[in-house]
Order: structure tokens, then sequence, then C-alpha cells
């Protein structure tokens, strides 16, 4: 009977640590998979204007950006103080937004090919005409469904 002891004393075992490292570098492999980093630099500044009826995106990986807006500070030495356009990482022109369209939806799977969207991020101050000659870039790129973001409407308190 050397299994039992008869002083009734139980040591407590040591703590087996050797599947730790593994657990670590599970959680961060995990984390590293899930976690997007921002993607585009903002050269623009905007502010969104406000709205009562806003819809939160479900799926933004279906969702392209177009920015416009002044540049920012350290961009405005350089290419002046008017209303830019921004694709992904570079100020474009309107002619450009066809080829940008073709390329983000080159980058789908077909199946989220129809489910793509346009989301224009706009500063309020921008003249319509640049919006409109935007959207028609895009009507001829055939980019129908377009998202305006927009920030909600802070209620006043009574």
């Amino acid at each position: 009977m050397s299994k039992f002891r008869s002083n009734g004393k139980r040591e407590m075992p040591e703590l087996n640590t050797s599947s730790l490292p593994d657990l670590i570098f599970s959680v961060l492999f995990f984390f590293m998979m899930v976690t997007s980093m921002r993607e585009v630099e903002l050269k623009v500044q905007f502010t969104t204007p406000q709205g009562t009826e806003i819809e939160k995106l479900v799926k933004k990986s279906l969702v392209s950006f177009i920015y416009i807006g002044q540049p920012t500070p350290q961009w405005r030495g350089k290419i002046g103080t008017g209303t830019r356009i921004q694709l992904n990482d570079k100020f474009a022109e309107v002619d450009a937004i066809h080829d940008y369209v073709a390329q983000e939806r080159e980058s789908m799977h077909e199946y989220d090919k129809p489910f793509m969207k346009v989301s224009m991020k706009i500063d309020k101050n921008t003249q319509m005409g640049i919006v409109t000659d935007v959207k028609q870039a895009l009507r001829k790129a055939y980019a129908l469904n377009i998202v305006y973001s927009a920030s909600a409407k802070q209620k006043k308190n009574q």
C-alpha cells in the first residue's frame, strides 16, 4: 500500500506549464487573423453631414470607398486647397473612377459582385457639381448601388 499515505496530508502537484506557449501562440494567431488594419491613409478631410434615417452597413467587405473633400494640411502645399477625390491611397480624377470600380469588382468573389456597394464619404461643404460628376462616372461603370456616409443627427435637449 505504498500509494496511500497514512498521515492524511496530500501534497499539491506542480502546475504543468509546458502547453502554455502553444496556447499563447494560438491566441496570437487568432487575433492576427481576425484583426484588420486600416488599409487606406486618408489624404482628404471630410465632415460627414448629419442625417436622421441612418442604417449601418452589414458586410463591409462588399463596400468600396470614395472620399471627397479638401486635402489634409500636409498635402495642401503640394496640390492646393481645392476639393479632391481620393480612391484608395491616391488622389484621382473623375475619369479614373471607372477603372477603380472595375478593379474593386475583380477583387471580389464571383457571387459577391452583384452586392458591391460604393460608399461616398463627402465633406458637407463640397459643391454638388463634383458629386454629380462622380455619380455619373459610377453610373457609366455600372456601380449603381451607392451609399452616402452620414453621421447621426444630434438631438437637441429641450
